[in-house]
């Protein structure tokens, strides 16, 4: 048994396919289906079931599992090889909520990639609470949101503060005065973002304790959505201060400042504790945790 077999045997559980797998892997056809024998005849199984589509037996199935195992322990040994030479490099995979990784994390990234450049990121978006479940199933390697739980096989680090706060149209009723009172929040129409963000999970237990039944107009999913439908002046939001600074500067949004919603949410990086950190992790990481707040909040 060799890698490049395991590698094969993996690639055609996923295309369903001898033909296609020999191309991802610039292999003629007769080459895939030689290891695939070749494996089996070494575990003395079947362990691909040739008819078409091409699907892996149970016993195949099983191997997949271990063969998986196997190649995560060879890429994280070519890793820990790597990073011997003390220059950080290799890629990072992101999960950030959508406001974060248009306001935050381009001042971030642009720091950080001119410093090493060998790094590669890719940013996927995603709500906080999604965030917990990627970076612990090891599809994310670092996240970074609301730290909204305590979880024992994840590491969190506080990076800024953030507040939800109550948003307008320079045009909405609102607009006329800097303040209001909870009372607003009975009557004004409110675009909320949808029920799996921290956002929607915040207002809604201020709408609990102060009995409040909200005239919810709309919901949507990302802050970015939710700040065009106030412009408009469709109705009031419940949003991160700090993913309205830019339009708070430009004027085409407006804070009402209400006392009770005045809660310092902490946001911050999230990574798995027990997993490898390779150097562009470990790079990334101290400089993240070493910038002042001042990097991350936009002054209005």
């Amino acid at each position: 048994m060799n890698i490049s077999q395991l590698e094969t045997l993996l690639t055609i559980s996923k295309t369903m396919s001898f033909r296609k797998a020999g191309e991802l892997l610039n292999l003629t056809q007769p080459a895939v289906s030689a290891q695939i024998k070749s494996l089996e005849d070494e575990f003395k199984t079947v362990l691909v079931d040739r008819s078409q589509p091409v699907t892996l037996t149970d016993r195949g199935q099983v191997f997949l599992e271990h063969a998986e195992r196997i190649l995560d322990i060879v890429e994280e040994l070519k890793q820990k090889l790597s990073d011997l030479d003390q220059i950080p490099q290799g890629r990072i995979v992101l999960g950030t909520t959508t406001s974060i990784a248009i306001q935050i994390l381009p001042r971030v990234l642009s720091y950080f990639q001119d410093q090493f450049p060998l790094i590669k990121t890719s940013i996927q978006s995603m709500p906080s609470s999604q965030i917990y479940q990627q970076v612990e199933n090891g599809l994310v390697d670092v996240g970074i949101g609301y730290l909204i739980e305590r979880n024992p096989n994840l590491s969190s680090s506080v990076l800024y503060y953030d507040t939800f706060e109550l948003v307008v149209s320079p045009e909405h009723p609102l607009a006329a005065s800097p303040h209001a009172d909870m009372e607003a929040l009975r009557e004004v129409p409110l675009i909320l973002l949808s029920p799996d963000t921290v956002g929607r999970r915040f207002a809604e237990d201020v709408f609990r304790r102060y009995n409040i039944e909200p005239h919810v107009v709309m919901e949507l999913s990302s802050s970015e959505e939710v700040k065009r439908m106030v412009e408009l002046n469709l109705g009031a939001a419940i949003i991160s201060r700090q993913s309205v600074a830019s339009e708070t500067r430009s004027g085409t949004l407006k804070i009402i400042q209400i006392t009770e919603l005045e809660v310092s949410h902490p946001v911050g990086v999230i990574y798995k504790s027990s997993r490898y950190l390779n150097s562009a992790m470990q790079q990334f990481l101290s400089d993240l945790k070493g910038m002042p707040e001042t990097q991350f909040i936009s002054s209005e």
